[in-house]
């Protein structure tokens, strides 16, 4: 997505520096894709984002020399690794259960936009993510890697195990669902 294209070429010669050992770069890395995948993480998981994005990064880390490709790429990498890390946390969390809608959604899930995306940004971090949980599964998570992550359609699809088309659909559609509750005065999650 737009806001994400000027800091992927800078992020791809972030991660190849850091792939060579060079820890400012990996730390430069970390800095222009933490907030997006931290928002993701919240999106799945809730109060528990800060320890599932650690623990994502903790495997980002560990892999980082087997990981192939550009910045846009590396997003997409990164996302897919934190969806495994915040999968995993709420199979925990379902065996004593204290899980929100999305997250039971979540754990049952398969392997008008810039409109929508801007009134979101209005809207305090907590508020869009409460309106976002109130979305149904397929639609949350399109939405959370398309506008919070900034993966496009095809990266969103692989993370999702989906087809391009469908990823693309359920975003509009839950774009579109998010607009139409903020014109209602809708920030009630």
């Amino acid at each position: 997505m737009g806001a994400y294209d000027a800091d992927d070429a800078e992020l791809g010669a972030a991660v190849e520096r850091a792939q060579r050992g060079d820890e400012d770069a990996f730390a430069r890395a970390y800095r222009l894709v933490h907030p997006g995948l931290l928002g993701y993480v919240r999106g799945l998981v809730g109060d528990d984002a800060e320890d599932v994005s650690a623990e994502a990064w903790l495997e980002i880390a560990r892999d980082l020399g087997r990981f192939r490709g550009d910045g846009a790429g590396f997003r997409g990498w990164t996302a897919t690794i934190a969806r495994h890390r915040a999968l995993d946390h709420l199979r925990k969390q379902r065996r004593s259960p204290r899980t929100t809608l999305i997250e039971q959604d979540v754990l049952d899930m398969p392997g008008g936009q810039d409109t929508a995306a801007s009134a979101l940004e209005s809207l305090s971090t907590e508020q869009a993510l409460a309106l976002i949980r109130g979305l149904p599964r397929e639609q949350a998570e399109a939405v959370l890697l398309r506008v919070v992550v900034g993966l496009d359609g095809p990266a969103t699809a692989r993370v999702l195990g989906k087809r391009p088309g469908a990823v693309r659909t359920a975003a509009y559609r839950g774009l579109r669902r998010l607009a139409g509750r903020l014109a209602q005065g809708g920030a009630r999650g």
